[in-house]
């Protein structure tokens, strides 16, 4: 194999060279280079204006490349270990809803954790495949879903041997991982193709002493959000191939879905991103270890907060933990994860990237500096000071296993009725609910509603978490199937 340039960035240098020919623009986009939207010129700066152009011959084409964004997929597919690599421009969601699709059809069955993004069940929704869940243990004390069992994994595919595929959160939110190379080695053993969710785990491809990621575990496919831990711009991604994957067939599923009018300014900051991460990304990731171990050692030194780590790995259902997930659990000092969320942006000024009812995480990536990470330590500590409460009737449990009753496809489509909320108890519902973020589905198409389940969702409201999925956007009312 020929070892490619990492310090190439074609798309980039396409893009530097395109900028000196001072083209004249009779093509979309309708802005022209910012002339026709000096706002929009002036927010983004004439320069990030000048390279938002479209498709032509110099710059290649993303749903068919030949040229600079081939290179780039190229050396992206070095740099992750990949048979192949597909830069998208519609999210992690578009890189997981393309795996899913490329990979069952209507009536398949897919072998998969409940506690999954809404991207994957979105996929079911459209392509009809049914889901066989494997239901995550939760660590009681913190409230939270953990890995997949080996041996849960095993079973499902055992009572279902005519499922397709598995797919496999690596890491999870919090920085979970299971036992990915055993469950690989399982599913292809029952002739099944493995599917990451690796939207968090970037930088498994370039940190040292890291959980193993998705291609070194022989994984068929993974979606890889490098704006996440990756430096890149939001909704840009990759999507990763093994070689049991027909690349042609990929990129016909990918050019279902996604724009004919990809940004240059999303493929290019990839392509600098890849090359960033393969000359310095081990360097870099070892700087986020640390500062993110720092930050575990000083907020478990304030008292009730816990900063959990590799202390819960059990050898299955933690198999590894993602030691730049700055996740910490709060329920000791009387507060929700969320509400500490609210606390540190709205006294504070400080943005973390989310909390739950029991837990928040705050994201250490390649951009974080001590100061700032000391500035969050002193604001947790002062919140605990201010605001710490007994723990009393706080609700902790993150999961709640489902009871499916149809496939998703089936109950999105199927006729319905609304219902006050209060009602539909027993009912099966036609729509998701979720909090977002993390973006996991409490109920998706097709799920019984019961008691546990709407208790959890008065609770997470009244509590301020930010509920999103239904029709009603004040989740009143929600839809039945009739």
């Amino acid at each position: 194999m020929t070892v490619l340039d990492q310090s190439r960035a074609p798309i980039y240098e396409a893009l530097d060279r395109f900028r000196k020919m001072r083209v004249v623009p009779f093509d979309v986009p309708g802005h022209k280079r910012g002339r026709g939207n000096p706002e929009l010129a002036e927010l983004l700066g004439e320069k990030c204006v000048s390279i938002d152009v479209n498709s032509m011959k110099p710059l290649d084409n993303l749903c068919h490349p030949v040229s600079v964004i081939r290179e780039a997929e190229e050396l992206a597919a070095q740099a992750f270990r990949a048979a192949h690599a597909f830069l998208m421009v519609g999210g992690t969601t578009s890189a997981v809803q393309s795996m899913v699709l490329s990979t069952v059809k209507r009536g398949d069955k897919i072998i998969l954790p409940r506690n999954v993004h809404r991207s994957v069940m979105g996929a079911l929704v459209l392509c009809g495949a049914i889901p066989v869940y494997v239901n995550p243990d939760c660590d009681e004390r913190l409230g939270i879903p953990l890995g997949m069992k080996v041996a849960d994994v095993e079973r499902a595919i055992k009572e279902n041997p005519d499922a397709k595929a598995v797919i496999v959160n690596n890491p999870t939110y919090y920085g979970i991982c299971s036992n990915l190379r055993e469950i690989v080695r399982i599913a292809h053993s029952h002739d099944m193709l493995c599917l990451v969710d690796e939207a968090h785990g970037t930088h498994f491809y370039f940190g040292e002493n890291m959980p193993v990621c998705a291609m070194d575990a022989g994984a068929d496919m993974a979606a890889v959000s490098m704006h996440k831990s990756g430096g890149s711009l939001t909704q840009s991604s990759f999507l990763l191939i093994g070689p049991n994957m027909n690349e042609g067939h990929v990129r016909q599923i990918i050019n279902l879905t996604q724009t004919t009018s990809g940004s240059y300014l999303l493929l290019s900051s990839l392509d600098i991103s890849r090359r960033n991460l393969a000359l310095r990304g081990k360097e870099a990731f070892k700087g986020v270890m640390e500062l993110a171990e720092y930050a575990r050692e000083e907020i478990n030194e304030i008292g009730g907060y816990y900063a959990y780590s590799k202390e819960l790995i059990n050898g299955d259902s933690v198999y590894d933990f993602d030691v730049t997930k700055l996740s910490v659990n709060t329920l000791d000092v009387g507060l929700a994860g969320i509400e500490v969320y609210d606390i540190l942006r709205d006294e504070y000024d400080i943005q973390i990237e989310f909390g739950d009812l029991g837990n928040i995480l705050a994201y250490i990536s390649v951009g974080d500096r001590k100061r700032d990470v000391e500035r969050l330590v002193s604001a947790m500590a002062e919140i605990k000071r201010r605001f710490s409460k007994g723990k009393m009737n706080m609700m902790s449990q993150e999961y709640i296993p489902p009871t499916v009753v149809v496939s998703p496809h089936e109950a999105f489509y199927a006729p319905k009725e609304s219902l006050p909320i209060e009602d539909t108890c027993g009912r099966v519902c036609s729509e998701f609910v979720m909090c977002y973020p993390p973006g996991i589905p409490i109920l998706s198409p097709g799920e019984m509603i019961t008691e546990d389940i709407l208790k959890y969702i008065r609770y997470a409201k009244e509590k301020g978490c930010s509920m999103t999925g239904p029709e009603d956007a004040k989740i009143e009312r929600l839809n039945v199937l009739k």
